[in-house]
Formats: structure tokens, sequence, C-alpha cells
């Protein structure tokens, strides 16, 4: 389960979605998961499936990555349907009762449109970590709060914790995956047993996983104090970021797919 997490990862290549400005994708992001809630209709989400489907397709992921990163958020997806399912009423009679539960066809309908919308919104965040290097995230992150820099906001250490957490988290999921290994050897029950059992088993896993953690940190830390790291203040990049006029086409062509799936909750409302 540890190994199909996928959040952080980068996976390298040089499609257009890889070559696309990463402050404008990261715009389009932060648009895109907006759009989900905007156009909550069945219609306005099969169009979001189909756009995100074409954008994994331009940026040549495989499709197994999508499912590997869906995997582990399952049980929230779940649990979030189970929800809508039993607390969402309706208009006419009931499809079923369990007990004081009871089930009517609008909750089986917004039952399986938030476990779509779940599902999208992971999908198209994670389009972005696997097409933009978190180097290139700091830096657009960076830029895009600049304007905070004028209220004494730390706009640079801020964007530097968020890419060195990124950074970090498949390395904390393979230094767990580790642990839990050697104390499956050493006879430890992880995966038997009653719940309590269970999380409590977990203990002698989640102290080994915070000293390394701390370890890694104050390496971390050690290793850009001996480099004379004082913050972003006078920071020259190798790299500047700018757009091109193909990134401008891009702009243009997302735009466009997200007024018409927004316009389709306009025009069926019903649908």
């Amino acid at each position: 389960m540890l190994r199909d997490i996928t959040i952080g990862q980068h996976f390298p290549g040089n499609s257009l979605v890889h070559r696309f400005d990463p402050r404008l994708k990261l715009v389009l992001t932060i648009l895109y998961i907006v759009l989900l809630f905007a156009a909550s209709n069945p219609l306005g989400l099969a169009l979001s499936l189909v756009f995100l489907a074409a954008m994994y397709a331009v940026a040549k992921i495989p499709f197994r990555l999508i499912l590997k990163s869906l995997k582990p958020i399952f049980p929230i997806i779940v649990f979030t349907a189970v929800l809508n399912l039993f607390f969402v009423s309706g208009e006419g009679d009931p499809v079923f009762k369990l007990g004081f539960l009871t089930v009517y066809a609008e909750g089986i309908r917004y039952a399986v449109l938030m476990a779509v919308r779940v599902m999208a919104l992971i999908a198209g965040t994670s389009l972005l970590t696997y097409t933009t290097s978190p180097i290139v995230l700091t830096d657009a992150i960076e830029q895009l709060l600049k304007p905070l820099g004028r209220l004494r906001f730390p706009v640079h250490e801020l964007a530097m914790m968020m890419s060195i957490a990124l950074r970090f988290i498949p390395t904390l999921i393979e230094e767990t995956d580790k642990i839990m290994n050697a104390q499956k050897a050493r006879g430890a029950q992880l995966d038997n047993g009653k719940m309590t059992e269970r999380i409590k088993a977990l203990v002698p896993v989640l102290v080994p996983l915070f000293i390394s953690a701390f370890r890694r940190a104050d390496e971390l830390a050690m290793a850009m104090e001996c480099r004379c790291y004082r913050g972003g203040d006078g920071r020259t990049r190798l790299k500047v970021l700018r757009c091109e006029k193909q990134d401008y086409i891009d702009l243009a062509v997302c735009i466009a797919c997200f007024a018409v799936i927004l316009a389709s909750r306009l025009v069926f409302p019903n649908f």
C-alpha cells in the first residue's frame, strides 16, 4: 500500500504539459479544483474527466499511475460516499431502509457525484506534481506570492518549506516501508488482529520514523548552513521563468475548455 502512494513524485518528460509554464500550470490546477465544485452536475463532471484524461494523454503519464494515486485514498472516497448516501434526503419514497437509515435516490446521486469529484480532484492535483519538478514548483509558488513580500510575508521561506515537504514525502514513505518490513521480520503482527491491536503495533513503527525524520531535517539544516544559505534575499536563479508563445496558446485552450465545462452547468442545469 505504501509503495502505491505517488504524491510528490516527479516523472520527467518532454510533453506539452511538462514544458508548460509552472506558474500558469499552478493557477490552472487551482481553477480546475474550483471548477469541479462549480460545475457539479453529471455533465460538467463528465466533461471535467474528459479534459483530465486528455491532459494525462498529452503528458504521456501511464494510466496505472492514476490508479496508484487513488488507491491510498480509496477509504476516504468510500467514507465520503457513504455519508452522502445515508444523510442526503430527497423527495418521494426512499429506495430502501436499513434500520434507522434511509436511502433516497437523491442520496445515491450525491454519493456517486461526490466520489467522482474527489477522485478527479486527486488526479488533477497529482498531474501537477507528476509533470513539475519540486525546484521549478518552488520558483512558481515564490513568484506567484511575490506581491505579499511587500507586506513582509516570508514568501521564499514558505515556498522552500512546501518544496522540501513535497520532496521528502516519497523518502518518508520508503523509510516507513523499510521499518515495517524490519518489524515484520522480528515477528511484529502489523496486519493481523483487532483494530486496537493494529494501532498499538504501529507504535514501534512511528517512533523510529519520527527519529529518522528529525535526523534528516537536522542533516538538511546542517547542509544548508554549510552552503551559507541565508534565505532568498539577493539570490539569483539559473533558469528564469518566462512565458513563451506556446504557453499562452496552451493557456487559451485550457481556459476555453473550462468555459465549456462551466457553460454546461448553465445551459443544462438539470442534466
